[in-house]
């Protein structure tokens, strides 16, 4: 299961299209979650803090994982002192990681027809869709569809805390 976390968290780091455009097939779809992630400047906040959860290594490995992917600009809403508490609580930041992930590949067609859905950390979060805007709790879609060998990336801006354990 911690794999399956891993690999849904290098997802976070892809730049996606449209949360209703149709799935974009580039060479990002060779290329694992993790591969992504490394390779999009936009998701480096977010490659750094999987890294010091542990979850490099998982993000390399096979699954089929569907990932809320929070940008640079959205960590820097964070406090930095959230940032800075989790940075030092593997165990939290781990959950909050997770908490952005989903067990399955979850394109974009299906995200707007589901009304929330449960994270690898545990709890569900809610889908909204308004007209073209596709909200993930507070959080707006701004691209969708980054496709990966081992999974699916959505983009969002902002970071998704999960509910208190």
């Amino acid at each position: 299961m911690t794999r399956m976390i891993l690999t849904a968290l290098a997802a976070f780091a892809l730049a996606v299209p449209a949360a209703t455009a149709a799935p974009v097939e580039s060479a990002s779809s060779k290329k694992t979650i993790a591969g992504v992630a490394a390779a999009t400047p936009q998701l480096s906040t977010l490659l750094s803090l999987v890294k010091k959860a542990g979850l490099a290594e998982t993000l390399s490995k096979p699954g089929a994982y569907t990932v809320f992917a929070p940008t640079n600009a959205a960590f820097a809403k964070v406090p930095k002192a959230t940032l800075n508490a989790l940075a030092k609580n593997p165990a939290k930041l781990k959950r909050v990681l997770l908490y952005h992930v989903v067990a399955g590949k979850v394109p974009a067609a299906k995200v707007v027809k589901l009304s929330s859905v449960k994270t690898l950390a545990g709890p569900t979060v809610r889908i909204t869709v308004t007209g073209t805007t596709v909200r993930v709790n507070t959080a707006r879609v701004t691209k969708a569809d980054v496709m990966a060998s081992n999974g699916v990336v959505h983009v969002i801006d902002r970071v998704l805390l999960p509910p208190a354990a």
